[in-house]
């Protein structure tokens, strides 16, 4: 039988495809899907402490209908998906959602189960859904608060690519028990002030690396470099955007290990509250400290204003990164941290504590239209650890031309304690 927790993660999956958007506001639906599905099912396992509680169950219910109803109650509220352009069903009058859940249903009833055991699942599921939305009602997601950028060197300001993207997204109430703040990065190379961080050594390094390997027309970056920038993009609308490529690793490494269906419920649930929080941490960072640093693009064209001799302006420097017209852009908010390797560092550190190690190899691939060998096949990457994974993940923004490299190196560190924290702290095993 189909497993429910992979299969609606496949339905969220190609929800973002449809509907595009932030990387804040996609983990946040993530997170409280996989939140949903597994309180359900562990209401009936009872073998790990719940994400929120556990729910009253009738004898002989079924856990995949809970599932199934649990996550179709999640992605089909508008406090999820507010003002969404949800996927079409074959049936013109059916939704997307409503087509996926029959099918579902019906591949449950025809395995056996009764049809009271999927009447007590679904009233499971639908509890469960219900709980999390309650818990999710203001915690910040829908923030409009305007965000005015800076003018001073160093100062994040659009760069093409639009006005700022969720500013306010690391207000966002966490899904772990904790403060986001208490996992900020420090300030780049220590420097306390944007002034002098701009006048050293360190940044005219850091700078000086964008400008030759992430360039549009780089004449130094290798092919496997350009490789490993395209494969972790996915920046695009259309595409699963990063978090949902690292929900298709964990999709790849869960069916590698032969994982359970309830195993899968709670696997899932730890990288999605994971992402969730991971989103957090990083536009805290962008957004909420002093800093708000400037992309390279901007760095390396407005060079002149840095009062750093060991940088020279490029007004004409473009990064690598290709826009859906084929333009280059920088993503829409400051450098640092990077979202990418804060996702990245975070969802390695949630598959090293759960499987007990970091060692565990995988081949993976991409959605990004850019990430394609010369015979028009996609790229695919192999890795021996989730870690290794993670810091490709990160250093890749560099040879995009988005990032700088210590925007990933701090990313790493905050999103792993972030990891460490969460699994210690949620959906820990029963003991009682």
């Amino acid at each position: 039988m189909t497993d429910q927790v992979i299969n609606w993660n496949n339905v969220y999956l190609q929800t973002i495809r449809l509907n595009g958007g932030a990387p804040g506001p996609i983990s946040r639906t993530g997170a409280i899907l996989h939140a949903a599905i597994y309180d359900a099912v562990n209401s009936i396992d009872q073998d790990y402490k719940p994400y929120l509680e556990i729910l009253p169950v009738k004898l002989g219910a079924s856990k995949e209908a809970a599932a199934v109803y649990a996550a179709f109650t999640v992605l089909s509220s508008d406090t999820v998906y507010p003002n969404a352009n949800f996927p079409k069903s074959k049936n013109k009058n059916q939704s997307f959602f409503d087509a996926e859940r029959e099918k579902a249903i019906h591949e449950i009833k025809s395995s056996g189960v009764s049809q009271q055991s999927i009447d007590d699942g679904k009233e499971l599921g639908i509890a469960a859904a219900k709980a999390i939305l309650k818990n999710r009602e203001g915690d910040g997601f829908d923030d409009k608060t305007d965000y005015k950028s800076g003018h001073q060197p160093g100062d994040w300001r659009p760069t093409g690519s639009g006005p700022a993207t969720t500013p306010n997204w690391g207000k966002v109430k966490p899904f772990s028990p904790t403060l986001i703040k208490k996992f900020r990065p420090t300030k780049p190379a220590g420097f306390s002030s944007k002034q002098d961080l701009l006048a050293s050594v360190e940044y005219a390094a850091q700078v000086n690396e964008v400008k030759r390997l992430g360039a549009a027309n780089s004449t130094e970056r290798t092919q496997e470099q350009t490789d490993i920038a395209l494969f972790w993009a996915n920046d695009l609308d259309g595409t699963y955007k990063p978090p949902g490529q690292l929900y298709s690793i964990t999709q790849i490494v869960s069916k590698l290990r032969c994982l359970s269906f309830s195993e899968n419920a709670r696997l899932f649930a730890l990288v999605g509250l994971g992402l969730g929080d991971a989103a957090i941490l990083a536009w805290d960072a962008k957004y909420d400290t002093d800093l708000d640093l400037w992309r390279p693009e901007t760095a390396i064209q407005r060079a002149f204003e840095d009062n750093n001799p060991g940088t020279t302006a490029d007004p004409t420097w473009r990064p690598l990164s290709p826009s859906a017209d084929g333009t280059r852009f920088s993503p829409s908010f400051p450098a640092y941290i990077s979202g990418h390797a804060t996702f990245g560092a975070v969802h390695a550190g949630i598959l090293r504590n759960f499987f007990g190690t970091d060692n565990v190899t995988f081949t993976a691939t991409s959605e990004d239209p850019s990430a394609r060998g010369n015979n028009g096949i996609r790229i695919t990457r192999t890795f021996n650890s989730f870690s290794s994974a993670a810091l490709e993940n990160g250093r890749s923004r560099v040879y995009l031309g988005v990032h700088f490299q210590w925007d990933a190196d701090a990313a790493y560190v905050s999103g792993t304690k972030l990891a460490d924290f969460l699994f210690e702290s949620l959906l820990t095993q029963n003991c009682s």
